[in-house]
């Protein structure tokens, strides 16, 4: 076997022992790239690594992750989960599936809120579930819609995983955040859509209906959360309007965020504090993470592999199509034992190079890859949302994976899609330059 054949093997198993033994995900990956430079590169790695830890810190795109975060937090704190069903509720009503859709719309804004996928599964679910419970709705259906749509806190800007993608593949933040708004719509009209279709073949599984409410009524019942959804456009309205880059955009939006939970009457002393900790605890381990996968990345370029996954595209002169049919099967496979943000980083060192390869646009690819690694959040055996789901429903996780199937199935619909029209992901990007 050849030096890149063995660095390849070593890389493997160095993983598989650190992961599979406990070890925190950051440290795998910082004592992985250790080994990697010890053998297989002939270099000293005390300097290479401390200034790639350097560096991987202070980007300014990075700067945009805590901002974002603390906004969630403190939106989250701020009584919006119960203002999320009493406002869509009167409105989705009277559509086939009745209040089911609740779970995808509001999972729709709350990922627009929070970032992420296991947070906006648990806070909607924390609402939705008794309230679908107490109106006799499936609750397969129900667990299923939540775990799938809990999903789009990935993909639905302001993305946390977007701004890591950003910064391990060196893309505008700004325009990953627009590519992700039209396949963000189209999950939420894919996921409504099968309700809908499900609700008129199961009538007997709907559940209890509610009255139809005036539209006047319905305004009055989404006046606190209007808001928020204003809140939110004007974020993304600011980042595609190039008055704000996300870094600005973030910081105005922790501005209202504080100001709608000071009218809400929610804001205190100890609420404040307890989303500043949140926050600062979640930023850390998420970039200290990134800051390992740089010395990763680093340390793999030394020992030669992304050159060689590069030219193993060529050689086997894979299409682009078929580069990314095999990569979705990767993602999956790694999503059966990693949590999102560890699948990208941990992948970024070899992947990224063989999608240049390619020809691949690398915008395209990362709101693809989201979607891929949104997929992996509903796999089993460690799927997150599944995970949530089972602490909040008590129900095993191959119950709640069998009652997810068909939403991963219309998520690799979604990837389908995008493959077969790019456009969807690059039009608003590409009129975002003009």
């Amino acid at each position: 076997m050849d030096s890149i054949t063995i660095a390849t093997i070593v890389l493997i198993i160095s993983l598989l022992v650190l992961l599979g033994t406990g070890v925190w995900i950051a440290l795998s990956l910082l004592s992985a790239a250790l080994i990697m430079f010890t053998f297989f590169a002939p270099l000293d790695p005390g300097s290479i690594m401390s200034a790639t830890m350097w560096d991987a810190s202070w980007g300014w795109a990075l700067t945009a992750l805590p901002l974002f975060v603390w906004m969630g937090e403190i939106l989250m704190r701020s009584g919006l989960s119960s203002s999320l069903f009493r406002g869509l509720s009167p409105w989705v009503s009277g559509l086939p599936g009745g209040l089911m859709h609740v779970n995808v719309i509001g999972c729709g804004v709350m990922a627009a809120v929070s970032g992420s996928s296991a947070v906006t599964c648990a806070t909607v679910g924390r609402m939705s579930i008794p309230e679908l419970s107490a109106r006799n709705y499936d609750r397969r259906m129900m667990i299923g819609s939540l775990a799938g749509a809990g999903t789009f806190g990935l993909l639905i800007p302001p993305s946390i995983i977007m701004i890591v993608y950003g910064v391990i593949a060196q893309q505008s933040v700004a325009r990953l955040f627009i590519a992700g708004i039209v396949p963000g719509v189209m999950l939420i009209v894919l996921f409504s859509g099968y309700i809908a279709i499900w609700s008129r073949l199961n009538p007997d599984k709907q559940g209890d209906q509610p009255p139809r409410i005036p539209f006047t009524e319905k305004l009055r019942a989404s006046k606190k959360l209007l808001p928020v959804v204003a809140l939110i456009i004007a974020i993304i309205g600011s980042i595609y309007g190039g008055i704000a880059t996300p870094t600005e955009a973030a910081s105005i939006g922790i501005v209202g965020a504080l100001i709608l939970a000071f009218v809400n009457g929610t804001m205190s002393k100890t609420m404040f504090m307890d989303s500043l900790l949140s926050a600062t605890r979640i930023s850390c381990m998420i970039s200290f993470i990134i800051a390992c996968a740089a010395c990763l990345s680093i340390a793999v370029g030394f020992a030669d592999l992304p050159r060689a996954a590069a030219n193993w595209v060529k050689q086997f002169d894979l299409s682009a199509t078929v580069l990314i049919v095999v990569l979705t099967f990767f993602f999956l496979i790694l999503g059966c034992f990693l949590e999102g943000i560890s699948i990208l980083v941990l992948s970024s060192s070899v992947v990224l190079p063989m999608i240049k390869a390619a020809g691949i646009d690398p915008i395209w690819f990362g709101v693809y890859a989201v979607i891929v690694i949104e997929c992996a959040q509903i796999t089993p055996p460690v799927g997150f949302n599944l995970i949530v789901l089972k602490s909040m429903t008590g129900r095993g996780i191959g119950e709640i994976a069998l009652a997810t199937f068909p939403f991963l199935c219309v998520l690799l619909l979604a990837i389908v899609l995008i493959v077969v029209f790019p456009q969807i992901v690059t039009f608003l990007p590409d009129l975002m330059l003009g």
